[in-house]
């Protein structure tokens, strides 16, 4: 009973620090693209996730059922992000009950305390993306997994599927988790265990792997189809950028919070000396033994496995980014959580896990007001400021044709109507020539580049032009679409203005 209602009180104090300050942040790309995605006709919708976007497929239709609810807040940045904090809510009891199966009731607790209060789940519960998402069917695959591990049945089995495949299509990285969960089971060797911990054969699992790629081939064709190109923004890691990872993972703005979790780890696995390293179950050694063995191999390989295959993998082509790996943090919590039930003495735990906590709550409120990634732009602003200064006869072009999303939800907010829907008739803002295929998006407009020829012709129909850039390159050395830009512009329009934001930059050509 008193378990329980810590637990409760944990949750409701889990969902408030994610609740807090939800709208404070502005809505930059990424969540436009979200919305935006979720937001245009089924058609398209389905076009676009084949064509371009079947990474995030599941979190996309679900966000479209989220947005459908109240149609007055969809433009709501706190309703749009509200469905990621439900979700992250939700991961706190997954988290205990897979805590409990792997440890007990006392780890499980430690577990769910930590991440009530971890500054990295309130970053990516805050933001309208699939991260949320993809952390609870990571939490919830390895509970099925070790569940099914503990005592086997049809159920269980047909949960850790269903998971799994769900999670690969909330994000693909997923794949990375199975892989890891592979690499467990095979380390596990086989072996007895006593009444309650049987080990299910391991044709099972066989097939149940085999279900979870047979039904993410069409994600693996997507894949294999589009290449990295969605990604190929991805720079090549550096030593430091895995340090930041696990240094953000642990809900720390700077290193002692790291330390910290870096020692509970230690303690966590140093009972078990050279054990660890010991692979499956000699004939000497007890079932429990190896099951206490087994767990923190199972989370050492959960939280290091994964980071450092993207990280050799990103010297042929790079594919690593600290919050893609989220789904790491169970891990690393439980871990930690295992480290410091070692304390024995209440008073000493209870010192230690408040000074843990009151350094999470620093990095919660660093995290209300600042981004862990540094990455996000202000595409907002700079739509707002092309919206409001814009006049009759403009048009506006966009560098790249995804730029024109988050102009589009702006623009959208701005009107007060959907400007995806087909009866969307009422032109708000400049003309848009590039990328322009219909009234509304459609599944062509988040892709492609302006042709001269194109910009010839705005030169010729228009007394000015708006261009909005972004990812672009340097001043010094723009990339080949803004050279060609600003050459073509400049033979129709002398004159150019320029304005600055984060990571975007507005010019309007126009004549003197």
């Amino acid at each position: 009973m008193v378990r329980g209602l810590t637990l409760l009180v944990l949750w409701v104090w889990a969902a408030a620090i994610r609740f807090l300050h939800l709208g404070s942040k502005p809505f930059w790309f990424d969540e436009c693209f979200s919305v935006e995605v979720a937001r245009i006709r089924w058609s398209d919708f389905l076009h676009l996730l084949w064509w371009r976007e079947a990474n995030m497929a599941l979190y996309y239709v679900l966000l479209r059922a989220w947005l459908s609810l109240n149609q007055h807040y969809w433009k709501s940045p706190f309703f749009i992000r509200s469905f990621s904090v439900v979700i992250a809510a939700a991961t706190l009891p997954a988290i205990y009950w897979l805590a409990g199966l792997l440890y007990d009731r006392r780890v499980a607790l430690i577990a769910a305390t930590l991440f009530a209060f971890n500054a990295y789940s309130v970053r990516y519960a805050q933001e309208a993306r699939s991260y949320a998402l993809f952390l609870l069917l990571a939490t919830l695959s390895s509970g099925f997994l070790v569940s099914f591990l503990r005592e086997s049945s049809r159920r269980k089995w047909r949960g850790y599927v269903l998971v799994s495949i769900l999670a690969v299509y909330a994000h693909f990285y997923a794949l990375l988790l199975v892989a890891a969960q592979w690499l467990a089971v095979r380390w596990l060797g086989n072996f007895s265990q006593s009444e309650d911990e049987t080990v299910a054969p391991s044709s099972q699992l066989r097939r149940a792997w085999f279900a979870v790629g047979l039904a993410a081939l069409p994600l693996l064709v997507f894949v294999a189809k589009t290449g990295a190109g969605p990604i190929r923004w991805i720079s090549r890691p550096g030593v430091r950028d895995v340090l930041e990872f696990y240094q953000h993972a642990a809900g720390g703005n700077n290193w002692v919070l790291l330390v910290i979790y870096a020692v509970a780890c230690v303690a966590a696995v140093m009972p078990l000396g050279k054990q660890l390293f010991v692979r499956g179950l000699s004939s000497k050694t007890s079932s429990g033994t190896c099951w206490q063995t087994w767990r923190a191999q199972f989370l050492l390989i959960w939280l290091i496995f994964p980071v450092l295959l993207t990280v050799l993998l990103s010297f042929a082509r790079p594919v690593f980014l600290g919050r893609y790996m989220i789904f790491c943090l169970p891990a690393l919590l439980i871990l930690v959580a295992a480290g410091l039930a070692r304390l024995r003495t209440a008073w000493l735990l209870a010192a230690v896990l408040s000074g843990i906590l009151l350094l999470g709550l620093q990095g919660v409120l660093f995290v209300y007001g600042n981004d862990f990634d540094g990455e996000r732009d202000a595409s907002g602003a700079a739509s707002n400021f092309i919206l409001h200064h814009s006049e009759p006869g403009d048009a506006v072009i966009f560098h790249i044709a995804a730029t024109r999303v988050p102009y589009e939800f702006f623009r959208s907010v701005r009107a007060g109507e959907n400007t995806a829907s087909p009866d969307f008739t009422r032109q708000l803002g400049p003309e848009i020539l590039f990328p322009h295929h219909s009234a509304g998006l459609d599944y062509r407009d988040f892709t492609g580049k302006p042709t001269e020829d194109l910009l010839r012709a705005a030169g010729a129909s228009h007394a000015r032009v708006w261009v909005m850039l972004m990812n672009n390159g340097s001043e010094e050395k723009p990339d080949a679409t803004t050279a060609m830009l600003m050459g073509v512009l400049s033979e129709s329009f002398p004159s150019v203005n320029r304005w600055k934001f984060t990571k975007v930059e507005v010019r309007l050509y126009g004549r003197p």
